[in-house]
């Protein structure tokens, strides 16, 4: 009794210290402040929270004076907006832009961090023909006015979309622009990758769901164990919605010769509430879907078209809006509430990050075991000989889980540059390669104590050596 109370206390107390090791922050988690509200904080104790947690880039639909004074030396990157109705001055003046970046601007950088300036939102899919011609001589002249005061290199200039911009999705390596505005996307994709200003987008798991309210839909979404979805275009099993989504949009942009034009992801998120004929808002689905989200990120996976890198991704949203009109989903997206406290928990304090309930990572190790435990066992290089003890995924797991375990692993702040790309184990590029490569770190990082090398039940103490070729696992005696 007491050596079981000894051990599930170690137990514990690693996975504490496990949870708790990312308190930095990360260039690649922003976040979006929206102000359609009349019960927010002021913005100096909005600036404080954020200091707090490993939100590093803010984005504001305007430019809030107020607010961008407030994160002045925080070191946190801003997004500041010009709306919709200012597109047809921006566009016919110059001296309109130029005042304006001497408003919005100059008063305040570089003590305030803006690093991108976005034109209206969700111009294209608008279809208002007089402000989609006018977009990109808007922007052009912004990016001028920046050019001449020797803001352009610091500052990039873009507009945000949404997924509408395609017209085809599925599979995401058959992503395609609509034709309808495959003229102003031309023009603008041509800046983007004149300037090295991102090509910004807004894709909704959520909204996704909406639309097909299957529960392996769900899973799909959240990011949770389930059978993936095939791309038979380039035989890329998808395992989350939020890469096949990203995906399709770098297979529309390579397929258009941009291939150098970055994605940005300017907004995502999903409700934790909403009206009682609303599919898909509950708080235990938000907390999965941010929680895994974040995970994703922080595992440095990347997706399947872009890997060993994370995409710069705003969350929807710092707060609720509670002026904004709609369903009521509508006024429940935010992280956290107007007197500074979480919503719900995610892992972005700096304070401890445990994971959300709900997710495929909590605290102790990744969530429930495989879904599909007929999946074929995967194939994994021939291990050298040697003593120790190495933690290895055991036989029939299926890619999902394995996903899961290294988006667990690799989101706990531990270095999985090696399985990255240009790392010594970065072949074979497989789920189940990379995957066995993490939880082994994960456990040896934890002191090798056995209760670590469980994820679910679908891992195994090994005294094989799966080191192969320069790939050295680390290991030890336990």
């Amino acid at each position: 009794m007491a050596n079981t109370l000894l051990r599930s206390t170690v137990f514990f107390f690693f996975s504490f210290l496990l949870a708790t090791d990312i308190v930095y922050s990360q260039s690649f988690i922003g976040i979006n402040y929206g102000q359609v509200a009349d019960n927010l904080p002021p913005p100096s104790a909005t600036a404080k929270l954020l200091q707090s947690t490993s939100i590093e880039k803010v984005r504001l639909y305007g430019a809030d004076p107020a607010i961008i004074k407030a994160l002045a030396n925080t070191g946190i990157g801003i997004v500041i907006g010009a709306a919709n109705g200012d597109i047809p001055a921006l566009a016919s003046d110059p001296n309109f832009a130029k005042n304006w970046v001497n408003a919005n601007v100059a008063p305040f950088y570089p003590a305030s961090k803006i690093i991108l300036i976005t034109v209206g939102n969700e111009v294209i899919t608008s279809n208002d023909e007089n402000l989609m011609n006018q977009l990109v001589p808007a922007i052009q002249n912004l990016q001028n006015a920046l050019n001449s005061m020797s803001l352009g290199k610091d500052i990039k200039v873009s507009t945000v979309h949404s997924m509408a911009v395609l017209r085809q999705s599925e599979p995401p390596s058959s992503g395609m622009f609509h034709p309808n505005y495959m003229s102003v996307l031309k023009g603008l994709l041509e800046f983007n990758n004149a300037t090295g200003s991102p090509f910004t987008i807004n894709p909704y798991p959520y909204f996704a769901y909406r639309s097909d309210p299957r529960p392996e839909t769900l899973a799909f979404c959240l990011f949770q164990p389930n059978a993936g979805r095939l791309d038979t275009n380039t035989n890329i099993k998808y395992m989350n919605m939020f890469d096949a989504q990203v995906d399709a949009i770098r297979s529309a942009l390579n397929s258009m010769g941009f291939k150098n034009v970055e994605i940005v992801v300017a907004e995502t998120g999903w409700p934790y509430k909403g009206d009682g004929d609303e599919v898909g808002p509950s708080l235990e689905n938000a907390k999965a879907f941010n929680g895994n989200l974040i995970a994703h990120l922080r595992s440095m996976v990347g997706t399947p078209l872009m890997p060993g890198k994370s995409v710069d991704t705003y969350l929807f949203a710092l707060y609720d809006e509670d002026l904004k009109p709609g369903p009521g989903s509508e006024r429940a997206f935010g992280l956290f509430k107007p007197d500074l406290t979480m919503t719900y928990n995610v892992g972005l304090s700096k304070d401890g990050q445990s994971t959300p309930a709900g997710s495929k990572t909590p605290v102790t190790t990744p969530s429930s075991p495989a879904t599909n435990p007929s999946t074929k066992a995967p194939t994994t290089p021939k291990p050298k000989a040697g003593g120790g003890s190495w933690c290895v995924p055991k036989g029939g797991v299926s890619d999902a889980q394995l996903q899961a375990n290294l988006d667990y692993a690799c989101g706990r702040g531990l270095d999985c540059s090696a399985i990255q790309p240009g790392g010594a184990c970065f072949e074979p590029n497989t789920i189940a390669s990379h995957a066995a490569y993490a939880m082994n770190l994960f456990f040896q990082n934890a002191d090798r104590d056995p209760w670590t090398c469980d994820f679910s039940q679908t891992a195994t103490l090994s005294s094989n050596n799966p080191s192969y070729n320069s790939c050295n696992y680390p290991g030890g005696s336990t």
